[in-house]
């Protein structure tokens, strides 16, 4: 279809009558609304809610967040993943202190210059909590358009991404910008669907698409295939002592920067290696335990990891620190300090063993 303001008056219908209650739509404020919209980025609504409600609730106010210790800040943002998102977010809550008294500015251009912030964040946090007349076209708005044009143009370059948030922002109800894009937005979560056949049926603006009309649904969107990941392979270790497990600081820069990890060599190495590594740090172990094999995959890189439970005595002088790694206490990692999902698999065995 070429005229989308045709789109507008049933979409706006059906989504009043179909609207998901989010705890961020509640009370659509800028705040509130940047941060949910940050962590709804690659990952389910539904998975988002409990750290969306214990974010806002420990952080209440872009001052909070500006002022927030990091490691505070990445145990609270802990399995959402892409902890430099978060990182962003306080760069850009240090800004709005600076310059803006700690609120989110209303012009769309201001709040698009902050870090971390792209064209569909700005274009979210100007129409739902501003009401200005601003796109947010993210994926599920690009699918939702390519199937109702029969776009076989690829979303993922920038042209077309552009091409669609001009038609949009020609086509914005001026009283109701916030609740247009959302709908557009939630079109595309629970009918125009990603994965798997979508809901025609249930769509109330089916009369209207072209590819469901020629029958083409299945076909489209159109993108262009990722990148092969790059395979590593990693041993991890659990290392306890009591009631105290090692952990090591990543390096500032690069993959999971500046978060702690379980100590982890690369390479799949066996029994006497790891052995051998232990001792090298000045511990005396106990007994080793051979782990399941575990995987966890990054949007790059494919982690294959091999993994060995060791239990080391406590030093006489109590000092489980390394050149390596130091030891904390259950209760202190759980509370304190922010470990990547991809460690879950044996973090998991130092939760239930010890």
């Amino acid at each position: 279809m070429k005229d989308l303001h045709k789109i507008v008056a049933p979409l706006l219908e059906w989504y009043d009558g179909h609207a998901r209650i989010l705890p961020w739509r509640e009370m659509p404020a800028p705040y509130r609304v940047w941060v949910s919209e940050i962590m709804l980025q690659q990952t389910r609504v539904e998975a988002v809610k409990p750290y969306f409600e214990r974010f806002i609730q420990a952080l209440p106010t872009i001052q909070d967040l500006a002022e927030a210790p990091e490691d505070k800040l990445l145990k609270l943002w802990e399995g959402l993943g892409y902890y430099n998102r978060v990182r962003n977010m306080q760069k850009a809550a240090k800004i709005l202190v600076e310059k803006y008294q700690g609120e989110m500015p209303q012009d769309y251009d201001s709040i698009l210059a902050l870090p971390g912030i792209g064209s569909y964040t700005a274009g979210a946090i100007a129409s739902i909590a501003f009401g200005m007349r601003r796109p947010a076209v993210d994926g599920n708005v690009l699918r939702v358009l390519s199937r109702l044009e029969k776009s076989y143009d690829d979303i993922l370059k920038q042209s077309v991404r552009k091409h669609f948030e001009k038609e949009i922002l020609e086509v914005i109800p001026g009283e109701r910008a916030g609740d247009f894009n959302q709908s557009l937005i939630e079109l595309g979560a629970i009918v125009c669907v990603p994965n798997g056949t979508p809901k025609c049926m249930e769509c109330p603006l089916a009369k209207l698409c072209a590819a469901h009309a020629d029958g083409v649904e299945l076909e489209l969107p159109k993108k262009t295939p990722p990148a092969r990941r790059k395979m590593e392979d990693i041993t991890v270790l659990v290392l306890v002592s009591d009631n105290k497990a090692a952990l090591h600081k990543r390096e500032e820069k690069g993959l999971l920067a500046g978060l702690y990890e379980l100590p982890n060599l690369k390479g799949h190495r066996n029994r006497e290696e790891v052995l051998t590594f232990v001792k090298e740090q000045g511990l005396s172990p106990i007994r080793i335990q051979e782990l399941p094999p575990a995987k966890h995959i990054f949007s790059h890189i494919e982690w294959h990891m091999a993994g060995y439970a060791v239990k080391v005595e406590e030093p006489q002088n109590g000092n489980l620190r390394t050149k390596e790694f130091f030891f904390a206490e259950k209760e202190e990692m759980e509370r304190k300090y922010s470990i990547p999902s991809a460690f879950s698999a044996y973090m998991r065995y130092f939760r239930e063993k010890y």
